[in-house]
């Protein structure tokens, strides 16, 4: 991985400004490229999850990530309340490869922990099981459908 051209920053996303360009990351990433139909892509725990989003310093957003706690967790965690659920994670074209992926996972493990969790789970596309096995992430059960494309469970304990 090298470093990137240009400097970024990964913040939690707490304005109504910042919601608006996590999601328009994921449009671009999930909808535009990979096909994912748009009904199925927002959900409700969009208005609970805590999102993080990654700036470039003239402020164009780089990629997001979303961590779901509690409830909201719970469908995708087996129900142990102690575990979150980090989903919908997503680079912008340009900044792949550059380290903004890495950086968005650590800040929702960071978010995780400031909540008391003491692991996080995933759902990856297959293709991306080697980026989050790099990350400390194991995975576990059969591969599965999401919107069309194959994934596995992962988790890492924090």
């Amino acid at each position: 991985m090298s470093p990137a051209p240009y400097a970024y920053a990964v913040r939690v996303a707490e304005d109504p400004a910042d919601r608006e360009a996590c999601l328009a990351v994921r449009e671009e990433v999930f909808v535009v490229e990979q096909g994912v139909p748009q009904e199925i892509e927002y959900d409700a725990y969009d208005a609970v999850a805590t999102h993080v989003l990654a700036v470039r310093e003239d402020g164009e957003p780089l990629g997001t990530g979303r961590l779901l706690h509690g409830g909201a967790a719970a469908a995708r965690t087996g129900g142990d309340p102690t575990v979150g659920s980090l989903g919908r994670l997503a680079v912008a074209k340009e900044a792949r490869g550059l380290g903004v992926g890495v950086a968005l996972v650590r800040a929702v493990e960071e978010a995780a922990r400031a909540r008391g969790l003491t692991a996080v789970d995933l759902h990856a596309q297959t293709h991306a099981l080697g980026f989050y096995r790099r990350l400390g992430y194991e995975a576990y059960g059969p591969e599965f459908p999401d919107a069309g494309i194959p994934h596995r469970a992962m988790r890492r304990a924090l």
